[in-house]
This record gives structure tokens, sequence and C-alpha cells, in this order.
């Protein structure tokens, strides 16, 4: 059984829904320590200006230790409106995003209190949207010791690292992107951006996205 080990993630990017679907079973780490600027409360999506990041507010936590499952989100800023309004911006004339906005539209519009509980219910969705059911277990120490089956994502898909060489095991499939013409192929965005893109046929981009 191969096993990756991988960071929670807001609206994780493609890279990361490929180790769901590649590998037999997947541990989402809850006790490693918060880092900022990380896909822990940041996403990639496509505006009509080129790339953005969103990024979720977090609360201040008492210790620079704490660990992931214990941060909690701020409603510093107004954020989810915020996100909301760009996501509509990024992917109103998307092919699929009328299809799928209402999945979505309450994590923008319900509180949340803790990050990773906010991060895994969107994955849930993503899954269920994309038609995976990959087998997601919890951590419940931090490993710093790996078996040969056992594979760490955890600080690789990050995006501050070229995933190009970084990861040996992805390759970005290109796909057919709203501002493309524009742009050109943005590649490993968030999960959304090929969800709403690409609707049904997200399944397909992903098993191609696999270096087996």
């Amino acid at each position: 059984m191969q096993i990756a080990y991988l960071s929670s993630a807001y609206l994780a990017p493609v890279s990361y829904y490929a180790k769901l679907m590649a590998y037999d079973q997947t541990y989402i780490e809850q006790y490693d320590h918060y880092v900022k600027q990380t896909y822990r409360n940041r996403c990639n999506i496509a505006s009509p200006n080129g790339e953005i990041a969103l990024t979720i507010p977090t609360v201040k936590p008492d210790s620079s230790k704490a660990p992931m499952k214990d941060i909690r989100i701020s409603d510093h800023g107004n954020w989810q409106h915020l996100h909301w309004n760009a996501i509509i911006s990024a992917y109103n004339n998307s092919p699929f995003f009328e299809y799928y906005e209402d999945d979505f539209r309450s994590f923008y519009e319900n509180k949340f209190e803790f990050l990773a509980d906010f991060n895994e219910q969107l994955r849930l969705v993503v899954c269920n949207l994309i038609d995976i059911q990959p087998e997601v277990k919890f951590t419940t120490e931090y490993k710093t010791s790996f078996e040969p089956n056992e594979h760490d994502f955890r600080e690789l898909i990050h995006p501050k690292k070229d995933f190009k060489l970084v990861d040996t095991q992805f390759e970005a499939t290109p796909y057919y992107q709203v501002f493309e013409d524009k742009l050109g192929f943005l590649p490993n965005l968030s999960i959304i951006d090929l969800l709403f893109n690409m609707g049904p046929e997200s399944l397909l981009v992903l098993e191609q996205s696999i270096k087996r």
C-alpha cells in the first residue's frame, strides 16, 4: 500500500488532488506547526489580470509552535466576502461555474472556527464533485521518519516551491482556462480552476497529471 502525507490546504492546487487519486491512502497532517504563506490558508486562482492569491486571515496563536489543528480563522477584513467576489470575478464566465457555485457559496456565508475544519469540509465537497473517493485519515502525531511506502508531500506542495522541480510525480496537464488567450495556460492553480473550467472532465485531467 502506497501512502501519502499531505498538509491541510485551502482549495488546494491540482497537484494535491492528484496525490489523493494516486495513492492508496492519504494522511492529512494535523500536528505540524502552523506556517503562513503556505497552501494551509491560501489558494491561487486565475484572475483576468493574472494569477492571484486568496489568503484566509488567522487568529495569532498563543505559541509559535501551535499545531495546525488549533489554528482559528479570523473575521478580519471581511475576507469571506472578498474571496467569494474574487472567485465570481474569475470564474463567472467559466463553463461550469453556474453548476457548482451553490456548492461553494455557503463556505463564504457561514462562520467556521478552525481552519483545518474549513479546509476539510471544502475538500470533501471537491472530491464529491470530481467523483473521487480517496481513503483519507488524519495524523495523531507529527512523523519525522517514513517507511519506503510512505511519501511525505507536506512541505513539497508549497506556493513558494516550483512543482516541476520538487514533485516529479506530477505533470501539469494543460486544460481549457477562461483567460488562456490573454494569459497563457497557468499550471497547478487551485482545484476550483480545474473544476469550474472542465467540470466532469476534471477527473480525466487529474488522471493524466499523475506520472506513474
